[in-house]
């Protein structure tokens, strides 16, 4: 989201909208940066525009930056609970229910009955909270069967439990950078304050450290080069 941007479609000049943008930083609504795009075993990374209703603190963005934070747009609170009238429709199956529900079309033999559906639901649930499908789950159970099947609750029960898949890994963290809403120099949340860092708040930069050398001791460390390097010295001109 750039001034240049922003001027195609809104009524406002460039510098009107900068300082529009800049004071949406200064207030805690808006940083700008770098993120490296989930699930890319490249270096690549694209430039970011992080907007947040509510006004957050340097502290909120520097958690931001570590993957924390994400709820930038709070949602409302959700409304109470309105009681169901008494000729209401009863609750919509689960999804592990209907899919045990259904696993005699698949495998006759696996006909099970809604008591049996009802018992075994949560094991065909804790598959799909680890990311399985469908057919993940149908796979796992028709595939093999023995010749006659003689329970084909206990057999379903046996399977669901024996071949369910690992939990899945942890996200990997989010690696963002946030930058300066001014110069767009690159830096740590706890140097860019206000989303600003030092030179562009008016700050002096960094002095060098040690003194300057003076111009015979310049001339005597460039002797003592050439001495070590085997080359004659140069005559200091008069």
């Amino acid at each position: 989201m750039s001034v240049k941007t922003l001027a195609q479609v809104l009524p406002y000049g460039q510098c009107a909208l900068r300082t529009a943008l800049q004071r949406l930083v200064h207030a805690g609504h808006l940083r700008r940066g770098r993120e490296h795009l989930r699930g890319s075993d490249s270096a690549r990374w694209v430039t970011r525009t992080w907007f947040s209703r509510t006004a957050r603190d340097d502290a909120w963005w520097a958690e931001f930056t570590r993957g924390g934070g994400d709820d930038s747009s709070p949602s409302p609170p959700p409304p109470p609970p309105q009681p169901a009238p008494p000729s209401a429709q009863p609750a919509l199956r689960s999804r592990a229910l209907i899919l045990l529900a259904a696993l005699g079309r698949t495998a006759p033999v696996l006909s099970l009955s809604a008591r049996e559906c009802a018992e075994l639901a949560p094991l065909a649930a804790t598959w799909f909270e680890r990311g399985a499908t469908e057919q993940d789950i149908l796979r796992a159970v028709t595939s093999g069967l023995p010749t006659p099947v003689h329970s084909p609750a206990a057999l379903t029960r046996t399977r669901l439990i024996n071949k369910l898949p690992p939990e899945p890994p942890p996200p990997r963290p989010v690696l963002r950078i946030l930058e300066c809403a001014k110069c767009g120099a690159p830096g740590r949340p706890e140097a860019l304050p206000g989303g600003e860092c030092g030179p562009c708040r008016g700050e002096p930069g960094p002095r060098p450290s040690g003194a300057a050398l003076s111009s015979a001791r310049v001339h005597a460390l460039a002797a003592e080069a050439r001495a070590a390097a085997g080359r004659p010295a140069e005559r200091t001109p008069a």
